[in-house]
C-alpha cells in the first residue's frame, strides 16, 4: 500500500507536466502581443513600450521550449497573469474565491454522497416496491432535469416567491461589517468565520443562502450516484458469495450491508471522486444563478469576457484537483473492498 502510494504521488507531477504543456501549446494560437496584453492592467498596457516589455520578459517571441520553462518560473513564483475580469491577479483571484467554491462542496458532499448511497441501497433491498419506483422516478428526473432549470424554479418558488433563503453568500449590512473590519475572514468560510467572530446572526444567514444551491447540487448530483448505487448493489447481491454467506446462516442484513454493499460501492467511489472534484472546481451554473463569489461564476464570466489567464489559472486548477481526487479514489479503494491490494 505505501508503495502504491509513493508511486502515485511520484507520478502526479508527471500528470501535470503534460497538463501544463498542452494549457501552454494552446496559448500559442494567440499573438505575443495579445498574450502580453493579458498580463497587464489596462492602465499598464497603455504606458508606451509596456507590451513590448513583458514579451521580452516572459519570452513570447522565443522558441517553445524556452517559452515553457519561463511560464514555469512564472508560475512556481505565483505570476499566472492578470485576470481582465476580477482587475487583479490570477493568483490572488484564487486565493480569494476558491472558499466560497471549497464551502459550498463542504455542505453538499455529505447530502449528494450519502443520502444518495442510502437511497440506492434501500431501493435495491426493496426492489419493486413502491419505494424502489419512487426512487428511480426521482433519479431519472433529477438527472435528466436541466440544472439550470431546476436552479431557476427555486429560486424563484422560495426566494420571488417566499422571500426564503436569499441569494449570495451573506446579506449585504454583513459584507459592510467586513469591509469595515468589523468582522475577521480567515477563512474565507462565511460560516466558519460567523462562527469564530461570535456571530450567530451570521452564521444563521450564511447557512439559509447555501439551501437552495445545496439542494439543487443533491438532486443533479446525488441521482447518478444512486443509480450507480443501487445497479451496482442488485448485480452485488446475485452473487455467489452472496448465496452462500446466507447459506451458511449469516444474517441476511448483515450479508447485505456488510458484504454485498461494500463491494458494490466501489463504482460509487469512482463516481463520487468526480462529484467532489467538479464541485471544487466550482459549479459554473449554481454560483451564477445563485450568485455566489466562487470559482465558478469568476470561470463563466472570464470565458465569456475572453480572459485567458483567468481561463487559463482556471484550468490548471482543475488539472490539480483532478488529478488529487483520483490519487484519493485509488487510496480507498483498497480501504473499502478487501479484494483489493496494491504491491
Amino acid at each position: 500500500m505505501l508503495a502504491f502510494t509513493v508511486r502515485r504521488l511520484l507520478a502526479v507531477p508527471i500528470v501535470l507536466f503534460f497538463v501544463s504543456v498542452i494549457i501552454l501549446a494552446l496559448m500559442q494560437t494567440l499573438s505575443p502581443e495579445q498574450r502580453a496584453a493579458n498580463y497587464l492592467s489596462e492602465q499598464q498596457a497603455a504606458r508606451p513600450g509596456a507590451i513590448r516589455q513583458v514579451i521580452e520578459r516572459y519570452g513570447f517571441n522565443r522558441p517553445f521550449y524556452e517559452q515553457y520553462w519561463l511560464w514555469l518560473r512564472g508560475l512556481f513564483r505565483g505570476d499566472l497573469g492578470y485576470s481582465q475580469v476580477s482587475k487583479q491577479p490570477v493568483l490572488t483571484t484564487i486565493r480569494e474565491r476558491l472558499p466560497a467554491s471549497a464551502e459550498l462542496t463542504m455542505f453538499a458532499i455529505i447530502p449528494v454522497v450519502g443520502l444518495a448511497i442510502w437511497l440506492g441501497t434501500q431501493a435495491a433491498l426493496r426492489r419493486n416496491t413502491i419505494f424502489d419506483q419512487a426512487t428511480r422516478v426521482l433519479a431519472i428526473v433529477g438527472w435528466s432535469l436541466p440544472t439550470f432549470v431546476f436552479a431557476i424554479w427555486l429560486l424563484v418558488i422560495f426566494f420571488g416567491g417566499l422571500g426564503w433563503f436569499g441569494v449570495g453568500r451573506i446579506r449585504l449590512d454583513f459584507l459592510t461589517e467586513i469591509a469595515r473590519g468589523n468582522i475577521d475572514t480567515p477563512t474565507g468560510f462565511m460560516t466558519i468565520d460567523a462562527l469564530l467572530n461570535g456571530r450567530f446572526d451570521m452564521f444563521v444567514d450564511a447557512l439559509l443562502r447555501l439551501v437552495l444551491p445545496v439542494t439543487t447540487l443533491v438532486v443533479v448530483l446525488g441521482a447518478q450516484i444512486m443509480r450507480v448505487m443501487r445497479s451496482s448493489l442488485l448485480d452485488a447481491l446475485t452473487q455467489d458469495y452472496v448465496r452462500t454467506a446466507k447459506a451458511k446462516g449469516l444474517p441476511k442484513r448483515a450479508v447485505e450491508l456488510k458484504h454485498a454493499r461494500r463491494n458494490a460501492i466501489i463504482p460509487v467511489i469512482t463516481l463520487s471522486g468526480i462529484v467532489i472534484a467538479f464541485l471544487l472546481n466550482g459549479q459554473v451554473v449554481i454560483e451564477t444563478i445563485f450568485n455566489i463569489r466562487g470559482l465558478g461564476q469568476w470561470f463563466a464570466l472570464s470565458a465569456v469576457a475572453l480572459d485567458v489567464p483567468a481561463v487559463v489559472g482556471f484550468a490548471l486548477l482543475t488539472g490539480v484537483i483532478v488529478v488529487v481526487a483520483n490519487l484519493l479514489v485509488d487510496l480507498l479503494y483498497a480501504a473499502v473492498d478487501p479484494r483489493i491490494r496494491y504491491s
